[in-house]
């Protein structure tokens, strides 16, 4: 009898550490799922929006997308405000139609320009800090569906706020998304009036 009582003790000796690591064990915390490629949490150090009132409509938005980029040529652009208005993987696209040569330069093929907001900075800073540069929007056309909008904006730009006439007009399409109570660009596409593509008068209004 004693023999078993000793031997029944002994088990007991040896199974309580096993249970107790294994209580243990259940309560470390598992790591953190990672992040969904492309998503915001995976941008952490994406700038947030410097200015709550630039992300909180549409109308919000699209204006600050044209104040961050317009002033004179002694005024520094906020480019962090100016990437506060993109999703991290935004993107901004320059359309360009062929042009034939001239004496400055050569003849041009039609063309898609793609930049994310640091290219987009890095290629228009130095004109910024030599030229003056407003653009402004003339007509909005908006379309939403769900946390998904479409702007159809006509633009114009000047070299200086009170020139009497714009140097340039043209289109931009503004995709729009709305997440974690916010708006944010997801892309820009544009394309300038020219000889051949006259801005109909639909857009002007």
């Amino acid at each position: 009898m004693k023999a078993t009582r000793l031997a029944a003790f002994s088990m007991l000796l040896v199974s309580f550490p096993l249970q107790a690591n294994s209580q243990q064990s259940s309560t470390v915390p598992k790591p953190a799922p990672s992040p969904l490629v492309g998503s915001l949490a995976g941008h952490p150090g994406w700038p947030s929006a410097k200015n709550p009132s630039d992300v909180d409509t549409v109308e919000h938005l699209v204006a600050a997308l044209y104040d961050v980029i317009s002033g004179p040529q002694s005024k520094p652009r906020d480019w962090d405000r100016f990437r506060s208005l993109f999703l991290p993987d935004g993107r901004l696209g320059v359309i360009r139609a062929d042009a034939p040569a001239t004496a400055k330069e050569p003849a041009r093929k039609s063309d898609a320009v793609f930049l994310t907001p640091d290219m987009y900075v890095e290629r228009d800073d130095p004109y910024f800090k030599t030229q003056g540069f407003f653009e402004r929007s003339i007509a909005n056309r908006v379309e939403e569906f769900g946390n998904l909008v479409h702007v159809w904006s006509t633009y114009e730009s000047r070299h200086a706020a009170d020139d009497p006439k714009p140097f340039t007009r043209g289109i931009n399409s503004i995709q729009i998304i709305h997440a974690q109570g916010r708006y944010w660009v997801a892309s820009i596409m544009w394309d300038d009036e020219r000889p051949g593509s006259t801005l109909p008068e639909k857009y002007l209004k």
